[in-house]
Order: C-alpha cells, then sequence, then structure tokens
C-alpha cells in the first residue's frame, strides 16, 4: 500500500485468477463514492461502476475499498477521476478488458456519466 493520501495503483492489491483459462466478467460497483470538487471545494458524490475481464489477476476488493477512500478529500473534476481509476486499475491487474462509468450525482442542475474503456 502506498503511505502518501492520493490513490495510486499501488494501493490495489491483486491476487492470483485461479480460473484465467476462462473469460469471465467481474462488476462491481461503488454506490458511495465521493470526491471534492476542485473549483468550489465542496464535496461530489456518485457511484463509480468498474466491469472487467480478468487476466492473471483480479483486484482484492478491500484493498480496492481503500484505495476509493482516499479520493474524499481530493480536489479532482469527474473526468479525471473516471479516467484515474481506470488507468491505475489497468496498471493494478492488467485485465483483458476494462470499463469505468463513473455516474455522479446532479450539481447546480447538471448531471455528469462519464465512461472510460481500456483499448
Amino acid at each position: 500500500m502506498s503511505n502518501n493520501n492520493n490513490p495510486t495503483y499501488k494501493d490495489l492489491e491483486v491476487v492470483p485468477n485461479e480460473y484465467n483459462k476462462r473469460d469471465y466478467i467481474i462488476k462491481v460497483s461503488i454506490p458511495e463514492f465521493n470526491c471534492v470538487c476542485p473549483r468550489t471545494s465542496l464535496p461530489d458524490f456518485g457511484c463509480i461502476n468498474i466491469e472487467y475481464t480478468p487476466n492473471k489477476h483480479i483486484v482484492e476488493l478491500k484493498s480496492l475499498k481503500l484505495y476509493i477512500v482516499k479520493f474524499r478529500n481530493l480536489g479532482i473534476f469527474h473526468e479525471h477521476v473516471t479516467n484515474k481509476i481506470l488507468e491505475d486499475f489497468e496498471r493494478a491487474c492488467n485485465p483483458k478488458t476494462v470499463s469505468v462509468f463513473g455516474d455522479f450525482h446532479p450539481r447546480g442542475g447538471i448531471k455528469t456519466q462519464v465512461v472510460c474503456e481500456n483499448d
């Protein structure tokens, strides 16, 4: 685990995928995600959904929870946080496919949804 307060891919612990000969999909939903708006310093809330086809490793869920909690005090735009989660997930476990869907609560009458996928 990383020692600083900002989330990094090193915070995501991986374990061996015992079924790596089979393609299957893991769907993780984080309905209580929050971060801070970098412009207003007010809290932003939303749901982060991660869907991936694992390769040789899977992400251990407790480490994912602790990684996500680090965003609570971080000033970051919705677009940036969704892309960062995708990139950190890729670096941590090198999945065959991964997508991250950020569904953020309305703020000032505007609702934001961001979808990122690996290439």
